[in-house]
Protein backbone atom coordinates (compact mmCIF):
# COMPACT_ATOMS: atom_id res chain seq x y z
CA UNK A 1 0.00 0.00 0.00
CA UNK A 2 3.01 2.29 0.41
CA UNK A 3 6.73 2.65 -0.14
CA UNK A 4 9.48 3.73 2.25
CA UNK A 5 12.81 4.95 0.90
CA UNK A 6 16.19 5.27 2.57
CA UNK A 7 19.46 5.83 0.74
CA UNK A 8 18.95 3.95 -2.56
CA UNK A 9 16.60 1.38 -1.03
CA UNK A 10 12.85 1.33 -1.78
CA UNK A 11 10.75 -0.91 0.46
CA UNK A 12 7.14 -1.84 -0.24
CA UNK A 13 5.01 -2.30 2.86
CA UNK A 14 1.43 -2.62 4.04
CA UNK A 15 -0.17 -1.67 7.36
CA UNK A 16 -3.32 -3.47 8.47
CA UNK A 17 -5.35 -2.90 11.63
CA UNK A 18 -4.64 -0.96 14.80
CA UNK A 19 -3.05 -1.70 18.15
CA UNK A 20 0.34 -2.86 19.38
CA UNK A 21 2.64 -3.29 16.34
CA UNK A 22 3.48 -6.68 14.84
CA UNK A 23 6.19 -6.78 12.18
CA UNK A 24 5.36 -9.61 9.79
CA UNK A 25 8.19 -11.20 7.79
CA UNK A 26 7.01 -13.39 4.93
CA UNK A 27 8.28 -16.76 3.72
CA UNK A 28 9.78 -17.19 0.26
CA UNK A 29 13.51 -17.26 0.92
CA UNK A 30 15.27 -14.48 -0.98
CA UNK A 31 11.88 -13.72 -2.58
CA UNK A 32 10.23 -12.97 0.79
CA UNK A 33 7.22 -10.78 0.00
CA UNK A 34 3.76 -9.99 1.38
CA UNK A 35 2.06 -11.96 -1.39
CA UNK A 36 3.51 -15.25 -0.09
CA UNK A 37 1.17 -15.15 2.90
CA UNK A 38 -1.72 -15.99 0.57
CA UNK A 39 -0.32 -19.53 0.14
CA UNK A 40 0.57 -20.37 3.75
CA UNK A 41 -1.45 -22.67 6.05
CA UNK A 42 -3.05 -19.55 7.49
CA UNK A 43 -2.62 -15.86 6.83
CA UNK A 44 -1.46 -13.90 9.91
CA UNK A 45 -2.51 -10.62 8.29
CA UNK A 46 -6.13 -11.69 8.41
CA UNK A 47 -5.82 -13.22 11.87
CA UNK A 48 -3.78 -10.58 13.68
CA UNK A 49 -4.99 -7.33 12.14
CA UNK A 50 -8.21 -7.66 14.16
CA UNK A 51 -6.25 -6.82 17.31
CA UNK A 52 -2.86 -5.45 16.21
CA UNK A 53 -1.22 -3.03 13.82
CA UNK A 54 0.27 -5.54 11.39
CA UNK A 55 3.20 -4.24 9.33
CA UNK A 56 3.98 -6.51 6.38
CA UNK A 57 6.81 -5.86 3.93
CA UNK A 58 8.59 -7.09 0.84
CA UNK A 59 12.27 -7.60 1.63
CA UNK A 60 14.79 -5.76 -0.53
CA UNK A 61 14.98 -7.05 -4.10
CA UNK A 62 11.86 -9.16 -3.57
CA UNK A 63 8.31 -8.39 -4.61
CA UNK A 64 8.04 -4.65 -5.18
CA UNK A 65 11.10 -3.69 -3.09
CA UNK A 66 14.41 -2.73 -4.66
CA UNK A 67 17.94 -1.99 -3.46
CA UNK A 68 21.53 -1.94 -4.70
CA UNK A 69 23.57 -5.13 -4.43
CA UNK A 70 27.12 -5.20 -3.10
CA UNK A 71 29.69 -7.81 -2.11
CA UNK A 72 29.41 -6.53 1.46
CA UNK A 73 25.68 -7.37 1.68
CA UNK A 74 24.56 -9.89 4.27
CA UNK A 75 21.75 -10.38 6.79
CA UNK A 76 22.53 -7.03 8.41
CA UNK A 77 21.28 -4.99 5.45
CA UNK A 78 17.88 -6.65 5.75
CA UNK A 79 17.78 -6.01 9.50
CA UNK A 80 18.65 -2.40 8.80
CA UNK A 81 15.73 -2.10 6.35
CA UNK A 82 13.34 -3.63 8.86
CA UNK A 83 14.34 -1.35 11.72
CA UNK A 84 14.39 1.76 9.56
CA UNK A 85 10.88 0.99 8.30
CA UNK A 86 9.69 0.70 11.89
CA UNK A 87 11.45 3.97 12.76
CA UNK A 88 9.72 5.60 9.79
CA UNK A 89 6.36 4.41 11.14
CA UNK A 90 7.15 5.68 14.63
CA UNK A 91 7.32 2.18 16.13
CA UNK A 92 9.64 1.54 19.07
CA UNK A 93 8.66 -1.79 20.67
CA UNK A 94 6.98 -4.46 18.59
CA UNK A 95 6.21 -8.13 18.25
CA UNK A 96 7.64 -9.90 15.22
CA UNK A 97 6.23 -12.94 13.44
CA UNK A 98 8.00 -14.61 10.55
CA UNK A 99 7.92 -17.79 8.53
CA UNK A 100 10.75 -19.64 6.74
CA UNK A 101 13.57 -17.13 6.23
CA UNK A 102 11.61 -14.97 8.64
CA UNK A 103 12.94 -17.09 11.49
CA UNK A 104 16.50 -16.07 10.72
CA UNK A 105 15.47 -12.45 10.25
CA UNK A 106 13.71 -12.54 13.63
CA UNK A 107 16.84 -13.72 15.40
CA UNK A 108 18.85 -11.05 13.60
CA UNK A 109 16.44 -8.41 14.88
CA UNK A 110 16.71 -9.73 18.43
CA UNK A 111 20.49 -9.67 18.13
CA UNK A 112 20.52 -6.09 16.82
CA UNK A 113 17.74 -4.54 18.91
CA UNK A 114 16.75 -6.87 21.78
CA UNK A 115 15.15 -4.05 23.77
CA UNK A 116 12.67 -3.38 20.97
CA UNK A 117 11.35 -6.92 20.41
CA UNK A 118 8.56 -7.70 22.89
CA UNK A 119 8.11 -11.27 21.64
CA UNK A 120 8.48 -13.36 18.49
CA UNK A 121 6.48 -16.05 16.70
CA UNK A 122 8.78 -18.25 14.60
CA UNK A 123 6.95 -20.30 11.95
CA UNK A 124 9.11 -23.20 10.63
CA UNK A 125 12.44 -21.40 10.57
CA UNK A 126 15.10 -22.19 8.02
CA UNK A 127 18.27 -23.73 9.41
CA UNK A 128 21.35 -25.74 8.55
CA UNK A 129 20.96 -29.54 8.51
CA UNK A 130 23.03 -31.06 5.68
CA UNK A 131 21.17 -28.75 3.28
CA UNK A 132 23.57 -25.89 2.58
CA UNK A 133 23.60 -26.59 -1.16
CA UNK A 134 19.82 -26.19 -1.27
CA UNK A 135 20.20 -22.67 0.12
CA UNK A 136 23.02 -21.87 -2.29
CA UNK A 137 20.84 -23.09 -5.17
CA UNK A 138 17.90 -21.02 -3.94
CA UNK A 139 20.12 -17.94 -3.76
CA UNK A 140 21.43 -18.59 -7.27
CA UNK A 141 17.91 -18.90 -8.65
CA UNK A 142 17.01 -15.53 -7.13
CA UNK A 143 20.27 -13.96 -8.35
CA UNK A 144 19.77 -15.27 -11.90
CA UNK A 145 16.48 -13.39 -12.10
CA UNK A 146 18.18 -10.15 -11.06
CA UNK A 147 21.46 -10.35 -12.97
CA UNK A 148 20.08 -9.07 -16.30
CA UNK A 149 18.91 -5.93 -14.47
CA UNK A 150 22.21 -5.55 -12.56
CA UNK A 151 25.04 -5.84 -15.11
CA UNK A 152 27.26 -3.70 -12.89
CA UNK A 153 27.37 -6.37 -10.15
CA UNK A 154 30.36 -8.65 -10.61
CA UNK A 155 30.13 -12.43 -10.31
CA UNK A 156 32.51 -12.28 -7.35
CA UNK A 157 30.10 -9.94 -5.54
CA UNK A 158 27.19 -12.34 -6.00
CA UNK A 159 29.36 -15.21 -4.73
CA UNK A 160 30.54 -13.31 -1.66
CA UNK A 161 26.99 -12.20 -0.87
CA UNK A 162 25.75 -15.80 -1.13
CA UNK A 163 28.47 -17.05 1.21
CA UNK A 164 27.70 -14.31 3.73
CA UNK A 165 24.03 -15.30 3.75
CA UNK A 166 24.27 -19.09 3.84
CA UNK A 167 27.83 -19.96 4.79
CA UNK A 168 27.14 -19.87 8.51
CA UNK A 169 25.80 -22.42 10.99
CA UNK A 170 22.56 -23.12 12.85
CA UNK A 171 20.08 -20.37 11.82
CA UNK A 172 22.65 -18.46 9.73
CA UNK A 173 22.08 -15.14 11.55
CA UNK A 174 22.88 -16.42 15.04
CA UNK A 175 24.63 -19.39 16.61
CA UNK A 176 23.53 -21.77 19.34
CA UNK A 177 25.32 -19.76 22.02
CA UNK A 178 23.23 -16.72 21.14
CA UNK A 179 20.02 -18.75 21.17
CA UNK A 180 20.85 -20.12 24.62
CA UNK A 181 21.28 -16.59 25.95
CA UNK A 182 18.21 -15.16 24.22
CA UNK A 183 15.62 -14.16 26.83
CA UNK A 184 13.06 -12.80 24.35
CA UNK A 185 9.83 -14.82 24.57
CA UNK A 186 9.62 -17.12 21.53
CA UNK A 187 6.77 -19.25 20.21
CA UNK A 188 8.29 -21.74 17.76
CA UNK A 189 6.09 -23.61 15.27
CA UNK A 190 7.89 -26.71 14.06
CA UNK A 191 9.20 -27.17 10.53
CA UNK A 192 9.61 -30.53 8.80
CA UNK A 193 11.21 -30.26 5.36
CA UNK A 194 14.43 -29.55 3.48
CA UNK A 195 14.52 -25.79 4.00
CA UNK A 196 12.83 -25.85 7.40
CA UNK A 197 14.44 -28.78 9.25
CA UNK A 198 12.66 -30.14 12.29
CA UNK A 199 15.93 -30.12 14.19
CA UNK A 200 16.31 -26.35 13.75
CA UNK A 201 12.92 -25.60 15.28
CA UNK A 202 13.50 -28.08 18.10
CA UNK A 203 16.97 -26.81 18.93
CA UNK A 204 15.82 -23.19 19.00
CA UNK A 205 12.95 -24.07 21.33
CA UNK A 206 15.20 -26.16 23.57
CA UNK A 207 18.04 -23.65 23.74
CA UNK A 208 16.16 -20.38 24.26
CA UNK A 209 15.10 -20.11 27.91
CA UNK A 210 11.74 -18.45 27.20
CA UNK A 211 10.70 -20.50 24.17
CA UNK A 212 7.83 -22.90 23.59
CA UNK A 213 7.47 -25.36 20.71
CA UNK A 214 4.22 -26.11 18.88
CA UNK A 215 4.58 -29.47 17.14
CA UNK A 216 1.59 -29.46 14.79
CA UNK A 217 -0.12 -26.36 13.42
CA UNK A 218 -1.03 -26.67 9.74
CA UNK A 219 -4.27 -28.61 9.54
CA UNK A 220 -7.62 -29.26 11.20
CA UNK A 221 -7.92 -29.09 14.97
CA UNK A 222 -4.17 -28.59 15.32
CA UNK A 223 -4.41 -25.42 13.23
CA UNK A 224 -7.31 -24.10 15.29
CA UNK A 225 -5.40 -24.76 18.51
CA UNK A 226 -2.19 -23.22 17.17
CA UNK A 227 -4.00 -20.06 16.05
CA UNK A 228 -5.47 -19.69 19.51
CA UNK A 229 -2.05 -20.22 21.08
CA UNK A 230 -0.44 -17.58 18.87
CA UNK A 231 -3.14 -15.09 19.85
CA UNK A 232 -2.77 -15.92 23.57
CA UNK A 233 1.03 -15.65 23.36
CA UNK A 234 0.95 -12.23 21.74
CA UNK A 235 -1.72 -10.99 24.12
CA UNK A 236 0.35 -12.10 27.12
CA UNK A 237 3.41 -10.23 25.94
CA UNK A 238 1.52 -7.16 24.82
CA UNK A 239 0.40 -6.60 28.38
CA UNK A 240 2.78 -4.11 29.95
CA UNK A 241 4.69 -3.46 26.70
CA UNK A 242 4.68 0.11 25.39
CA UNK A 243 4.77 1.08 21.73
Amino acid sequence: MAFFEHDDVRIYYEVHGEGFPVLLIAPGGMLSAVSFWQNTPWNPIEQLSKHYQVIAMDQRNAGQSTAPIAATDSWNVYTDDQLKLLDHLGVDRFHVAGMCIGGSYIMGLIDSAPERVASAVVFQTIGLDNNRQAFFDMFDSWADQLKPQRPEVKDSAWSTFRQSMYGGDFLFTVDREFAAACTTPLLVLCGRDLYHPEVSSRELAELAPNAKLIEHWKEGDAMIAAKAEVEAFLAEHTSGASA
